[in-house]
């Protein structure tokens, strides 16, 4: 049993690597085996009709030989038959022997042959058929003069003669019509000739169409490759804007993931800089001490204030550092539960001032990012709020703006009923190390660790007075995804 399925296995491999990889010849010969199968169909439909309607007009005028033979048979009164010389027969090959075109005339026990049945030998007359009663058979075995292997059709017609007008006199007689089948097979071969090289011609243009149709659709593909082969060789710095729409998402999320990826360099280069920067004053004021004498105890007291910058600074460089930059393509990450777990931990901390924080969140609202990014900016909007609040805190969520098969955006909002933000100091707070009261602990970073998260999705930090709540709020607004 295990040889057998390895066996299989190994004959579907084989025919994986049958299978073409290029996407235009997976095209080219899914519509190549399609032509052929239409074709195919279409030519065995159209020979299968044509020899129908031929045989239905070999029948009709066979009939019409047979009707035009009616009125030249007569009968004598001792019976015998009579074929007036006046009227010649419908068409001259029946004068010929081995012509193509064979009569017969059967009544009693009698019978008659045309001049061009001398010669071939024709199948066994057929039977007497009954007045009105009308056969179309065939084909038929014979022998042609030249000893050849033949076929025919055959035609036949019941009829009564009653020449006398006695009704005692009536007997039924049967004319006989039959024809070659060459001339039917000719036009048979003629027909399957001229439909087999048109539908061949027409395959063949088809198929350089299609070919044509496939260079020029898979273009726009190449065009992509291409400016993609740019990208990388660092001759260009992203995809260009015209692209078909159907490939429009395609290098919307390329030309988002290479700018998150420089943003993404860019920031960590910035970090560094911008840590041994911020390290560069401390360190200089205490070489400065050290060469300056001082005294022991002033030495200490310096270094201990210096040390307390230093750290606050390496804390907030690595709080940055962790919460930039974010992950294309991220799973939802539901707002609910990480609120609830950073409210529990905060109404611990502010338990003396009783903060009653409530929730209006929606429940298709989602994250589409880092769940630590989410922590991040919600733990800093929602400590920002139980720092100020009197009583009551405000935390709301729902779905943003929605484009296309985008993932939908997102609207946040912390409100609080504490003083409230004056306008003019909205952008003094947002910068680093800036605290709205300096009496009050902290260390200033953490709304701007709240606007760099939301410039790195793209997105707008508004703050406000709470028209609910009378105090600041604080809304994010991220917009639609990839």
């Amino acid at each position: 049993m295990e040889i057998g399925k390895g066996r299989l296995l190994l004959r579907l491999r084989g025919l994986d690597r049958l299978q073409p990889r290029s996407l235009q010849a997976r095209q080219l010969l899914a519509a190549s085996f399609s032509l052929i199968a239409f074709l195919a169909l279409a030519g065995y439909a159209l020979d299968v009709a044509f020899a129908d309607t031929a045989e239905k007009n070999l029948r009709e005028r066979l009939k019409t030989y047979a009707t035009a033979y009616v009125s030249s048979v007569e009968f004598l009164r001792d019976g015998s038959l009579y074929i007036s010389s006046d009227r010649p027969p419908p068409d001259p090959h029946f004068d010929v022997p081995g012509g193509g075109l064979y009569s017969e005339v059967i009544w009693r026990d009698n019978r008659w042959r045309s001049l061009s049945s001398e010669g071939p030998l024709l199948p066994s007359t057929g039977p007497l058929l009954a007045a009105r009663q009308e056969v179309f058979e065939g084909p038929f075995e014979m022998t042609q003069v030249d000893g050849r292997p033949g076929r025919v059709y055959r035609y036949g017609m019941g009829l009564i003669w009653s020449g006398t007008g006695n009704p005692n006199d009536e007997f039924p007689y049967t004319i006989y019509v039959m024809e070659d089948e060459a001339a039917l097979g000719a036009q048979l071969r003629v027909f399957r000739t001229a439909v087999w090289f048109y539908l061949g011609s027409a395959g063949i243009v088809l198929l350089l169409l299609q070919a044509f149709i496939l260079q020029w659709s898979l273009r726009p593909i190449r065009h992509v490759i291409n400016e993609l082969a740019k990208v990388q060789r660092g001759q260009a710095q992203r995809m260009s804007e015209q692209h078909p729409p159907e490939l429009e998402p395609l290098t919307q999320s390329i030309n988002a993931f290479i700018e998150s990826e420089r943003e993404n360099l860019d920031r960590q280069r910035n970090t560094l800089a911008d840590l041994a920067h911020s390290l560069k004053t401390p360190l200089a004021v205490l070489r400065t001490q050290l060469d300056n004498g001082v005294s022991e105890k002033e030495l200490c007291e310096e270094l201990d204030v210096q040390l307390r910058r230093m750290n606050n600074l390496v804390s907030y460089q690595l709080a940055r550092a962790a919460s930039s930059g974010h992950k294309l393509f991220s799973a939802p990450v539901l707002i609910n539960s990480t609120a609830e777990e950073i409210v529990r931990g905060l109404e611990k901390v502010y338990a003396a001032k009783g903060v009653l924080c409530e929730f209006e969140i929606d429940p298709h609202a989602c994250f589409y990012g880092e769940p630590g990014d989410l922590q991040e900016l919600l733990g800093n909007l929602l400590e920002n709020a139980f720092k100020w609040a009197l009583s009551h805190v405000l935390l709301t969520a729902s779905p943003g703006q929605q484009v296309g098969t985008r993932r939908p955006g997102l609207v946040l909002s912390v409100e609080d009923d504490g003083p409230g933000i004056p306008l003019e100091e909205v952008s003094k707070i947002l910068q680093r190390g800036v605290r709205g009261d300096e009496r009050v602990h902290g260390h200033g970073i953490g709304l701007s660790i709240v606007q760099d998260l939301v410039k790195g999705y793209r997105g707008e930090l508004q703050v406000t007075r709470s028209e609910e709540l009378g105090g600041a709020c604080f809304m994010v607004i991220l917009p639609p995804g990839l």
